[in-house]
């Protein structure tokens, strides 16, 4: 792990590469088991103060249309109007307000999370995985990270039981993050 890149030696903004990244979720089913699935599209910077890591700033975009669980009768429903209802708001967005540092490579970003244009704040926990210059030169970070958010909180509020008497689906929805973020070398910025 090259955790042992000195943070001031990565101060600079960062975009978010989504062939090396993956943003997801996993929601309770039919209180029994798990169902995971991933947004395929989305883009972001990182802007990191290496002096003082805790005025580091990250922004993302999401399209809510990208979102796949592997079960396209089930991603259909989950884009529909019943939960993100993509085909009306397309875009989902979080930006960062406040970066606590908790040691050892572990922090909490506070934000907001703004899913079918209600924006409510979101707490992330997260773990800084290293640093390392590419095969192009660049410099990559990397960072993973999870969140508990109620989804009715957003309007993503359907729900029935099951025969068990639970929900069909959970409330609680664990997002989750593993990011890799390259600053652009000289030659592309050129």
């Amino acid at each position: 792990m090259s955790t042992a890149v000195p943070y001031t030696a990565l101060t600079g903004v960062y975009t978010i590469d989504p062939a090396h990244s993956t943003i997801g979720f996993s929601v309770r089913h039919a209180v029994i088991a798990n169902v995971r699935g991933r947004f395929a599209a989305f883009e972001g910077l990182v802007k990191l103060d290496g002096t003082h890591p805790t005025r580091s700033e990250a922004y993302l975009s999401i399209q809510s249309g990208s979102l796949s669980t592997g079960t396209p009768d089930r991603d259909a429903r989950l884009l529909g109007p019943d939960f993100l209802d993509a085909a009306t708001y397309p875009l989902m967005a979080f930006r960062s307000v406040a970066l606590a540092d908790h040691g050892e490579a572990q922090f909490r970003m506070s934000g907001y999370l703004r899913i079918k244009d209600v924006e409510l704040p979101l707490h992330m926990d997260l773990e800084f995985g290293g640093a390392v210059r590419d095969d192009l030169g660049r410099q990559r970070v990397g960072f993973s990270g999870t969140a508990i958010v109620r989804r009715s909180d957003w309007g993503l509020g359907w729900s029935t039981l099951a025969e068990t008497g639970g929900a069909l689906v959970s409330d609680k929805v664990k997002l989750s993050l593993d990011v890799s973020a390259v600053q652009p070398s000289r030659a592309d910025a050129a």
